[in-house]
């Protein structure tokens, strides 16, 4: 989408009694769309937050998207009670959201895309949480059966790169493996939560990938423990946005896919999970307090190296390529 588009679609797009009208607003209509949530259910407007920098350098900002690969509509840099990082914002609640929609209706400052280097869209979160065997198509393939109860393990919150970061090939493993997940994204305090109103807690969706150091997983590697197998350094590359749910019709319908220098590795759905989502946050709630920005990798599909015939794993040079349908597309290479 051109820059001159994306501005006409912010003066185009809001709500009225509860639709939305393609319209030329007045000044007047659109200052009362202003902090509305005005945003279509369509596949053409997703609000979608990003962390950037401008590549001459200058602070971090956090902006939102239209469209996904869109021009940026800056929110940190045109309001200064708006933090310049996801995590911080998502703790402001909803007051904050609000102030966002309304810079974002207004579309005061737009930059290309061109202009600017995107970094991981979320930073610094209290925790990252993954789960274990939760799709059907990756249990099958280690012909083990679906665990009646999702299990979970943890990465550091420092192994978060950005959609075009290098992985960095740990030097004391000789098995880099590829994980393509979908990443929910935590909106508000959640404990003791029922399925049914997990969703109130949830922010959005990305697009990330469990590396994982297969050599590390074993019985010999630190007395059987994963946390170095999953938590070496730039080990979770994230992005390129956190869309925000409303604008994901059904997180369990969304196809992953991840290839290795062009070459399909896995191809999978999210319908193919084990436990879904709700069900997910729930179980947690009920174990840990979830925090605004907490990350929860939800499964991968199966077509991982370690489980191929023969063995594949990630060498210096591969380019790893991660997408989700509606979501984006990550790209990093192995360095």
């Amino acid at each position: 989408m051109s820059f001159h588009n994306t501005h006409k679609l912010i003066l185009q797009c809001f709500r009225t009694a509860g639709n939305v009208q393609l319209i030329k607003p007045s000044r007047s209509q659109l200052k009362q769309a202003v902090g509305k949530r005005f945003f279509s259910n369509s596949n053409s407007v997703k609000m979608r937050f990003v962390q950037y920098k401008f590549k001459n350098d200058g602070p971090q900002r956090l902006g939102a998207q239209l469209s996904e690969n869109g021009d940026i509509i800056e929110i940190s840099a045109v309001k200064a009670s708006l933090p310049n990082n996801l995590v911080d914002f998502l703790k402001g609640g909803s007051e904050l959201l609000n102030v966002a929609k309304s810079v974002v209706a207004e579309g005061r400052s737009i930059v290309r895309l061109s202009e600017v280097n995107i970094l991981a869209p979320l930073t610094n979160p209290d925790k990252v949480i993954c789960v274990g065997l939760n799709y059907k198509t990756h249990c099958d393939e280690q012909k083990k059966p679906y665990p009646e109860e999702p299990f979970f393990f943890s990465k550091f919150p420092s192994t978060i790169i950005g959609p075009n970061e290098e992985v960095k090939h740990p030097p004391n493993s000789r098995a880099l493996d590829w994980e393509v997940e979908l990443g929910v994204v935590i909106g508000k305090k959640c404990r003791l939560v029922s399925k049914d109103d997990a969703n109130d807690y949830i922010f959005g969706y990305t697009v990330t990938n469990d590396i994982s150091a297969r050599d590390w997983q074993t019985p010999k590697k630190n007395n059987g423990q994963w946390l170095f197998a999953k938590s070496m350094d730039t080990f979770c590359p994230l992005g390129p946005s956190v869309v925000a749910k409303e604008f994901i019709q059904d997180p369990h319908n969304l196809t992953l896919t991840c290839k290795v220098n062009g070459v399909e590795k896995q191809s999978g759905n999210t319908n193919d999970m084990v436990h879904n989502i709700y069900d997910l946050v729930s179980y947690l709630s009920h174990c840990i307090t979830l925090l605004p920005g907490d990350v929860i990798l939800t499964g991968t599909p199966s077509g991982v190296g370690v489980f191929r015939q023969p063995r594949e794993f990630l060498k210096v040079g591969d380019v790893l390529t991660t997408e989700i349908s509606g979501l984006g597309k990550l790209e990093n290479t192995i360095a």
